[in-house]
């Protein structure tokens, strides 16, 4: 069983952070930092790989010092990541050749495009449940092989390594050039049956098999920390909504969560079944645990959601910190009838529509600052509301209740809204942070330190829930206008 805790290092699209959870998972320590994020360009988003791998180490040591722990007293450390956001580095001197292109960025859309040219967005989809976007991590790698001068040549030498972030940090970690089965499906490079790259895929994205790392599965162990986790079991890896999903005890098909981050991922277990969609949203691996055969998931994303409240307070001074938008936005009743669609990068399911550019629309003179940040809350829930009719019309079952995690659900106005605009009661779990103690589930699995999934489903606890207070018609009249607002951000680029 090893030591008394379990680490998860969350790696996210804002910041780092590494939790140490006990054998109940309960919350045992914490540390967490933000890095920078860089935009070179309009569109482009990068971050800076090394400044990631720094922070990572110096939150372990935060946590580990908080819980008055060391390394031996780990008895396994997942890792949970930003998914998508792809590294290249050198194999020999383990720098990047150059910063890690983020989830959200949009540089390959002429590459999408051109790819999607005459067999259309779904081209690949029967293999990999994506369609073409710019959003995964295929078109990114070829981009580098393309644009960074040396890289095409470091990778016929074998000299080039690729990897998700989750890849990274193992690597650095461990020495080994792993991944598991959730980031990989996010790549456009896997196929969903075989769980390997996909000579077809890698073929037409131009991208060489011996720079991808290997595909292990979610939940065994890849090798032993080295430095900060000196002699430590890594023993886990999802992507962050996977890892949710995973800590939110989502085991069982037709299962499901919404995660409020940076973004907003709705995903719902749909057991040993790949389910197709056809209703704009993705299939994509749930997660595997060690020998066992893999669960896969559909899932809804949206680009921007904590990161339009970040875009009010960082851009147009709105508020001084994210946590006052709550306040701001309930200090009037309603939106006074404005709309505000952050498709800053295009938006993402169930539309997925690269040309659209952010709008805000139904503005008169009565409007304050007061109701756009009302707006910007509605918008999350509008989009998650979307996503949703989009999981029923796939699924062919009405959700009758969300559980949400991820860090907007502090905010209790956007849970409020929330429930309003589905109709159905919203819960959030004592532990609201699911993606780490998801990773920290799937390593602690791996070691034998919690024996089985059901022991974990039993540790899920209620911490707060929502009911609906808005009428049917009141709703609906309120969703054909965010409709509305939506068709206009369209066609812009």
């Amino acid at each position: 069983m090893g030591g008394p805790y379990v680490a998860a290092i969350d790696q996210g699209t804002t910041s780092s952070r590494c939790m140490l959870f006990d054998a109940a998972g309960a919350v045992v320590a914490m540390a967490q930092t933000p890095h920078r994020q860089i935009h070179p360009r309009p569109g482009w988003v990068e971050h800076d790989a090394l400044e990631i791998w720094a922070n990572v180490q110096a939150v372990v040591a935060e946590a580990l010092e908080r819980a008055g722990a060391a390394p031996a007293d780990l008895a396994a450390v997942g890792v949970t990541n930003q998914r998508e956001t792809v590294v290249a580095w050198d194999r020999i001197t383990g720098r990047p050749i150059a910063n890690a292109i983020v989830w959200q960025d949009t540089r390959t859309a002429d590459l999408v495009a051109e790819l999607s040219r005459d067999f259309g967005q779904d081209r690949f989809r029967d293999i990999c449940g994506l369609p073409l976007a710019t959003y995964f991590s295929g078109p990114k790698l070829r981009w580098i092989l393309d644009q960074v001068d040396g890289a095409r040549e470091a990778a016929a030498r074998g000299d080039l390594l690729f990897g998700t972030i989750d890849t990274w940090l193992i690597w650095n970690l461990t020495g080994a050039h792993v991944t598991d089965v959730t980031n990989a499906s996010r790549t456009l490079l896997m196929s969903l049956t075989t769980l390997d790259w996909d000579e077809e895929l890698l073929g037409e994205m131009g991208i060489p098999r011996g720079a991808l790392p290997q595909i292990l599965s979610s939940s065994e162990i890849y090798g032993v920390g080295r430095g900060v986790l000196a002699g430590a079991p890594i023993a886990a890896a999802l992507g962050d909504q996977q890892a949710a999903l995973f800590g939110q005890g989502c085991f069982s098909a037709g299962e499901g969560k919404c995660t409020y981050g940076t973004g907003a991922f709705l995903l719902v277990n749909t057991g040993e079944a790949q389910v197709p969609s056809r209703h704009g949203l993705l299939t994509t691996v749930g997660y595997k645990v060690g020998a066992a055969p893999a669960v896969y998931a559909l899932e809804g994303s949206v680009a921007v959601t904590g990161a339009l409240v970040q875009w009010l307070r960082d851009n147009l001074g709105f508020v001084t910190a994210a946590s006052e938008i709550e306040a701001l936005a309930s200090s009037v009743d309603d939106n006074g009838g404005c709309y505000l669609v952050p498709a800053f990068s295009g938006l993402f399911a169930p539309h997925w529509r690269p040309d659209a550019r952010g709008a805000l629309v139904g503005l008169t003179a009565y409007v304050t600052r007061a109701h756009i940040a009302r707006a910007a809350l509605e918008a999350t829930a509008w989009q998650v509301r979307e996503v949703v009719d989009a999981m029923g019309a796939d699924s062919g079952r009405a959700l009758t209740l969300l559980k949400a995690d991820g860090g907007m659900t502090a905010n209790n106005l956007l849970m409020q809204i929330q429930t309003d605009f589905l109709g159905v009661p919203v819960v959030r779990p004592q532990v609201a942070e699911t993606t780490s103690l998801g990773a920290a589930y799937a390593a602690g699995l791996a070691v034998g330190f919690w024996p089985d999934l059901e022991t974990l489903r039993a540790q899920w606890r209620a911490d707060r829930d929502w009911r609906p207070a808005m009428t049917a018609a009141d709703r609906q009249a309120a969703y054909a206008q965010w409709r509305k607002a939506v068709a206009r951000t369209l066609d812009w680029v």
